[in-house]
């Protein structure tokens, strides 16, 4: 579950932030693996911070951005098994989980968006 107390879906794929469904990291990573990968995370947003106005850098940076969230599994194939569609980036309400969604109490959807 991601840092702040965001609404997650039942079957842990997605988290809510934004009114928009993001993926979450792999669970089937290991512990080694997922460090790694956050660690690369955190150099690489830091690296476009730093890039400022230079566009190559810009783009180099994001490009290391992309690559650790394919490692934790947000980007890239889904990391689950039974052929469900990546629904990220869609509002709750116009995915699969739109019942869960208008089941959920207004605190939580608040936190959500």
């Amino acid at each position: 579950m991601p840092q702040k107390d965001y609404p997650q879906t039942p079957d842990g794929r997605y988290f809510v932030s934004r009114a928009r469904l993001w993926r979450c990291t792999n669970p089937e990573l290991g512990d080694t693996e997922r460090r790694a990968a956050v660690k690369a995370l955190m150099k690489a947003r830091r690296a476009v911070q730093l890039a400022g106005d230079d566009a190559e850098a810009v783009a180099e940076a994001r490009a290391g951005v992309d690559t650790a969230k394919r490692a934790l599994g947000e980007r890239g194939p889904v990391w689950w098994h039974d052929n469900a569609p990546d629904e990220g980036g869609y509002h709750p309400k116009n995915s699969s989980y739109a019942d869960w969604w208008a089941a959920m109490d207004e605190d939580a959807r608040v936190r959500g968006s």
